[in-house]
């Protein structure tokens, strides 16, 4: 299959672009840096693109048969529209070229709940915290795109993964559709789940979540190795 790929260049984006080659689809990488792209491959094309550019969106997007996006972008205080700006240029470059598969990478912090394993500290502390005020702009945004996605007419699906970590090798995930309780996700996780949704339709105008169930770190360990680590 041809696929594109938003975010390409994020830890799941380049994950997801190198399991895609290996399971023999023609990907379009699209990234801002396409000078330090670190994958090359014969069925591989870097495009030197901008989210938030409409033209080189449309570009991007025609003549492929699927779109994927792992856009990230950092939390921040000041607010964001990455999220919301970039998928309206996805959505409507799919419209005029007349591709119909998407999925898009969003965040189980746009539905925060309580954990079963989660603790005082992480339900009554860690999540408000990182919800409600230090990453309220990032996930309001990451709102305003799942609205956009349910709103248009394409065959999208929306991936919510936990906290993410590193993983070496792909597990056998769970995914479900809603809430899933479980804090983390392994970042091959995430890429390998958008990769099986081009092969399967029970997900289609659905919104799912992904998680991993074998291991986890701590909540201090995944503190330690991903919220504090630099970028």
């Amino acid at each position: 299959m041809r696929i594109t790929v938003f975010g390409a260049h994020g830890l799941t984006g380049r994950l997801l672009t190198e399991q895609a080659l290996a399971a023999g689809h023609e990907v379009a990488a699209v990234t801002r840096r396409p000078d330090s792209f670190p994958l090359h491959h014969d069925r591989l094309e870097v495009v030197g693109a901008d989210v938030l550019d409409s033209a080189a969106v449309d570009a991007a997007v025609a003549g492929r048969e699927a779109v994927l996006s792992t856009l990230g972008v950092p939390a921040s205080r000041e607010p964001i529209s990455t999220y919301s700006r970039g998928v309206i240029n996805v959505i409507a470059a799919m419209r005029r070229h007349r591709v119909r598969r998407l999925a898009v990478v969003s965040s189980s912090g746009v539905d925060p709940r309580p954990y079963t394993d989660g603790g005082i500290l992480f339900n009554r502390v860690l999540l408000p915290y990182v919800t409600r005020v230090l990453g309220k702009t990032l996930y309001d945004d990451m709102r305003r795109m799942e609205a956009l996605v349910r709103d248009s007419e394409l065959d999208w699906t929306i991936v919510r993964p936990s906290g993410l970590f590193h993983l070496p090798s792909i597990t056998d995930y769970t995914v479900v559709e809603g809430h899933a309780d479980g804090r983390f996700t392994a970042r091959v996780d995430v890429a390998a789940s958008l990769l099986a949704l081009l092969d399967d339709d029970r997900h289609v105008r659905r919104t799912v979540s992904v998680i991993t169930t074998v291991g986890n770190p701590t909540l201090f360990q995944w503190i330690r190795r991903e919220a504090l680590a630099k970028p």
